[in-house]
């Protein structure tokens, strides 16, 4: 019995021996995890975080070789890779890509690669050696990206598998990514490098030469370039979207320098006679900042070690706006494009929100004159669009309306935008004519047969929106203006130039369609509540303005002060007063309208819960200010006055602007 008790203890020992073995030695368990942690795995890679993307790493376990020791030496590596047989091809092109991408990286972030302002403290020698230590640091990390740049496109374009068979991989995209990246700041790294500030030939690093062709984008052409910059990770706050193309090639904004020939921010009372320099108007300005795609390939490309170890390679700069593919190794792919990031950048370097707040109070030289921004290179088949901002207001007014017209294929490619940036504290009519002499000089600088030069959309927001029905109206307001004055300024100034060409009102005849957005036509109670009256006594009118206008009566032996006093009496107001429905800007200028089959659009804005004519408002300017009679369209919609960021505004705007080009037989 004590045998048998002592053999089942036994027992009963051996198989919890047994159990316990068995279970230290499972390895494998099963467990759900975060769905995150799993896409995280399958997408990461070193462009996301600080290791080598999981494909890789599985790639460099076959050869018992550490990601960091391969990090450290990519080349290395990389060779004892193509070594081993049971890597295909797709895994060796993939991870030799991405250990030199991470390799440049790397230097990128090293001391060596990173220019000390401490340096010039220190002796002539230690400053020698530091910038012997950068520029060797900068030229590997050059060599580095050369290597993932072809071993990406190898990987692309000359596996066995071809891309289409690739589309759903996760990996395709990473590779996209590592090429892209790695031509961005080789291109980056090169610009800062050249000694030049035009498109050099060519561009060399260490055994490979990288020749540069315009051909695609002839408009850079012996241009000299003030920055060339990768949008691939620019990100700009105030963008509702940014409007890309995802497709082949590196996206680049071009930066042209600004005009040599600059307004002398003298106040011009005869712009459309005025002799400019060089017979331009400084303030029509050109596109500076564009928009520009790269694609590196090989000279030679027949075989994977032509890739990989032929020295040519060519930098190819296309125009994203022109040219919409691209053929590569005999298949034509989508061209990538970012069309926002031109425009981001424009506006947030040139911060015009705050110079419009600024020319308010008349403490903004820059917006003397009104100014006009082209947003993109001249296209002669392209219709203009110009839009022309409210009170205190500026071209960033139009951000929503601008970025969707670069996001909608059919309106980027059949429309060009120009943006109008003027001073709201001059009279309105004043604004006007300058307006529309800088209009007519800009149109009048192409050719008539190019569609730009006609059938051109004019868009204006609430004082833009008046200053718009001016500009394609046709009136002439001289007697009643002039029996605002008294007989001897009547007298003096009846026929006087600086009188009669404000108040006989022509429309500009490239315009055949305007938009009316919370335009207070009738005016505005709104500009009398005590707040605004008091603001507008602060408010003053330019003094550039006064003091040419000053010059030029006394020259006509009339009594200036005579006419300045009228001021007090609301002959001559600022912009603000001006928008009063009791001004005598409103008087004379209220029931001039569009010509009799000239199409014009209303876009209103309503914040009450009522549909009564004589109730709505959008909090500034009643319906029945805003309503024109004759519009081919009206729309009302929930909002205030800033009616033209909201959705809703954007989207019939790009619905008329649609019918514009089917009225105009283009689909």
């Amino acid at each position: 019995m004590m045998n048998l008790r002592k053999k089942n203890s036994y027992l009963i020992l051996v198989s919890t021996f047994s159990l316990t073995l068995l279970s230290g030695c499972q390895v494998v368990s099963v467990k759900q995890q975060a769905l995150n942690v799993t896409i995280a795995n399958e997408r990461n890679s070193i462009l996301m975080q600080d290791k080598l993307s999981e494909a890789s790493l599985n790639v460099l376990s076959m050869s018992g070789r550490e990601a960091k020791v391969c990090t450290d030496n990519p080349s290395s590596c990389v060779d004892e890779l193509k070594m081993i047989p049971e890597i295909v091809d797709e895994q060796f092109l993939s991870t030799a890509s991405e250990l030199y991408l991470a390799k440049a990286m790397l230097l990128d972030k090293s001391s060596a690669c990173t220019v000390s302002t401490l340096t010039k403290h220190r002796s002539e020698e230690h400053q020698q050696q530091s910038q012997k230590d950068y520029d060797e640091c900068q030229n590997q990390q050059l060599q580095m990206l050369d290597k993932s740049i072809r071993y990406s496109y190898a990987y692309l374009f000359k596996t066995k598998r071809k891309p289409v068979d690739r589309i759903f991989d996760n990996r395709q995209v990473q590779i996209r990514d590592f090429y892209n990246q790695a031509i961005a700041k080789l291109v980056t790294l090169s610009a800062q490098r050249s000694n030049t500030k035009k498109a050099t030939d060519s561009i060399k690093i260490g055994n490979s030469t990288y020749s540069i062709s315009l051909d695609n984008y002839p408009l850079l052409k012996n241009k000299e370039l003030e920055r060339f910059i990768s949008s691939y990770n620019l990100n700009f706050s105030g963008l509702r979207t940014i409007n890309r193309r995802d497709g082949f090639g590196s996206e680049f904004v071009v930066v042209f320098p600004e005009s040599d020939q600059k307004s002398d921010n003298k106040y011009i009372l005869d712009p459309l006679d005025f002799s400019y320099k060089n017979g331009v108007n400084p303030n029509i300005h050109k596109a500076r900042y564009l928009s520009a795609t790269i694609v590196a390939r090989p000279t030679k490309a027949n075989t994977v070690d032509e890739i990989i170890n032929s020295p040519n390679f060519v930098i190819q700069v296309y125009d994203p706006y022109k040219i919409e593919n691209v053929d590569v190794a005999d298949k034509s792919y989508p061209l990538a494009a970012n069309f926002s990031a031109p425009y981001g950048l424009w506006l947030a370097e040139n911060n015009l929100g705050a110079a419009a707040y600024l020319t308010l109070i008349d403490r903004e030289e820059r917006l003397t004159m009104p100014h006009l921004y082209m947003l993109e290179p001249y296209n002669p088949n392209k219709k203009v669009i110009v839009l022309v901002h409210g009170l205190a207001s500026s071209p960033e007014a139009w951000i929503a309306l601008t970025n969707d017209i670069m996001g909608d294929s059919v309106l980027r490619e059949h429309y060009q935008v120009w943006q109008v940036f003027y001073s709201t504290n001059m009279p309105i009519l004043e604004s006007r004519f300058q307006i529309y002499a800088l209009l007519k000089q800009a149109f009048g600088t192409l050719n008539p047969n190019d569609s730009a030069d006609k059938d051109a959309v004019l868009i204006g927001h609430s004082m833009g929106g008046i200053i718009s029905r001016l500009l394609v109206s046709d009136a002439d307001i001289s007697k009643q203006a002039l029996s605002m004055m008294s007989s001897y300024q009547q007298a003096k100034l009846r026929k006087h130039p600086i009188v009669s060409e404000r108040l006989k009102i022509q429309p500009i005849s490239n315009f055949d369609r305007a938009i009316f957005m919370s335009s207070p036509h009738r005016g505005t109670d709104f500009a009398d509540l005590w707040f605004t009256r008091a603001a507008r006594k602060i408010i003053k009118l330019p003094g550039a303005f006064l003091g040419a206008v000053t010059d030029t009566i006394t020259s006509q032996e009339i009594d200036a002060k005579d006419l300045l006093t009228q001021i007090d009496k609301g002959l001559i107001q600022n912009g603000p007063s001006d928008l009063s429905h009791k001004s005598k800007f409103m008087t004379l200028t209220e029931n001039i309208n569009p010509p009799k089959g000239f199409v014009f659009h209303s876009i209103i804005g309503n914040k009450t819960n009522s549909d009564d004519p004589n109730v709505m408002t959008d909090g500034i300017v009643p319906y029945k200010s805003a309503h024109l009679d004759g519009a081919k369209s009206e729309v009302i919609i929930k909002g205030g006055h800033s009616i033209q960021e909201t959705p809703e505004a954007v989207l019939e705007l790009r619905r008329i602007l649609r019918q514009h080009l089917i009225d105009h037989n283009i689909k």
